[in-house]
């Protein structure tokens, strides 16, 4: 019986590992999938970057009910319904490479709208609602599969890892599948990684189905929720974590994702690179991503010992120094870096060096999130559970940003928008110097 159980939760972990994945290969898909889309509206990066928003945009939305459904059906019923939702998404994605290319919509400035791009935006925005669920779900699943303690924390851990793996690989795929972006470009040429996607999920569905979940938070019947006297709101260091959440994962989003465009657009406004710019793209785009598995790989070796709120210090000014360079270098000072795409295998081109730069940024976010959320808790008790769920809203930030970003971009240029960046990282250096301060100690937690 006991082996069984075993044998059980074994089946468990795995899936969570598929789906820890998954979240980040989900989310990932966005972004290279506007160079698809900014190509179809004539270059306008904005619009481009209208599937991240739309995906991010669930958050806000889904954030607080995600943890709600968590009390109230469980992890594994959440985990279910987050799967076929993301089944749904993905094929509403699909659909946008066969309906409504030729159908006008409506008119956005100079922009005829397609109802095929309707589509995308809607399966983009059903896939937001399911790694939101997915994000709510899967870290204290693995938690309560490992027994808690240093157990659950490692496989957390674990999972964590392979997330920033798949991260790693989605804008690799979708640059390799696209090549050099031409006006033949379309969502059919990445139907591959959509179908597989939707596979994965299915067989998750299917395995999760069969296994048995301890579910020790879940509510029961007619049991009264708890009031408290207080909320997050009423900690000044919790509410400037919160902004620092919304404005980080714009970062970590806005960085790859423009970068991506910058380095697709073979015009004299992108890096100007003729061939496999899609590819090359995505190829160095994932180099960002395996830094922040890097960088989330040395932080828990030191955390230990360095503080959150001094790796968050020291990320946030080197970042910023990053940026500055990446801006203020010359387009025709370029860099040897590695790209890929079907035709040709793996390669080195030459690009300009801002990219080694913006790539170098991924050391400095892989941190961010774990020093923004640790101190904005810091002192919180009974009212951390509530941030919980506030702090999933505001990855709504990863939607909102880079859409500015792009629009600023699309204005000014794409090294002008990292001015955005900066300002961003700067709020950062301010919550880890000033604003994580816990000034109200008074408030009972207890």
């Amino acid at each position: 019986m006991n082996q069984g159980k075993k044998n059980g939760n074994l089946i468990a972990i795995i899936t969570m590992f598929f789906l820890f994945a998954m979240i980040s290969f989900v989310t990932n898909l966005a972004a290279p999938f506007g160079t698809i889309w900014k190509n179809e509206y004539a270059g306008s990066s904005t619009l481009g970057m209208m599937g991240n928003m739309m995906n991010f945009l669930a958050y806000l939305f889904m954030g607080i009910p995600a943890g709600n459904m968590l009390v109230k059906i469980g992890y594994k019923k959440t985990a279910l319904i987050a799967m076929a939702v993301g089944v749904v998404g993905l094929f509403i994605q699909y659909l946008s490479s066969v309906i409504g290319a030729s159908t006008d919509v409506f008119a956005f400035g100079e922009y005829a709208i397609k109802l095929n791009f309707i589509i995308y935006l809607l399966g983009a925005f059903v896939c937001g609602f399911c790694v939101c669920m997915l994000n709510t779900v899967v870290n204290p699943m693995l938690n309560l599969l490992g027994g808690g303690g240093n157990k659950g924390n490692q496989l957390i851990q674990t999972g964590g890892a392979l997330n920033s793996l798949s991260g790693t690989l989605t804008p690799l795929f979708v640059g390799a599948l696209i090549g050099t972006v031409t006006d033949k470009t379309a969502m059919s040429d990445v139907a591959p990684l959509l179908f597989v996607a939707m596979g994965v999920f299915v067989a998750a569905f299917i395995i999760i189905s069969f296994v048995a979940i301890p579910e020790p938070h879940l509510q029961k019947a007619g049991a009264t929720k708890e009031k408290f006297s207080h909320s997050p709101w009423s900690f000044r260091h919790t509410v400037l974590g919160v902004i620092g959440i919304f404005i980080y994962v714009g970062i970590e989003i806005g960085i790859p994702g423009t970068l991506n465009f910058y380095l697709a657009d073979s015009s004299d406004k992108g890096a100007g690179i003729l061939m496999n710019g899609a590819a090359i793209g995505g190829a160095i785009a994932a180099i960002y991503w395996l830094l922040m598995l890097v960088g989330r790989t040395a932080s828990s070796a030191i955390s230990g010992k360095v503080s959150s709120r001094t790796q968050l210090i020291v990320v946030s000014v080197t970042a910023i120094i990053f940026v500055l360079i990446a801006i203020f270098t010359p387009k025709d000072v370029t860099v040897s870096m590695p790209g890929y795409s079907v035709g040709e295998g793996f390669m080195m081109a030459q690009v300009p060096v801002s990219a080694l730069f913006l790539v170098l940024c991924g050391l400095c976010t892989s941190v961010m999130w774990g020093g923004i959320f640790n101190l904005a808790v810091e002192g919180l008790g009974k009212y951390t559970a509530q941030a919980s769920g506030i702090f999933m809203m505001m990855v709504v930030g990863g939607g909102v940003l880079p859409l500015i970003q792009q629009s600023i971009s699309d204005a000014a240029g794409y090294m002008a928008s990292y001015w955005l960046i900066i300002a961003a990282l700067a709020y950062l250096l301010f919550y880890g110097l000033v604003g994580c301060k816990n000034v109200n100690k008074d408030i009972p937690v207890e």
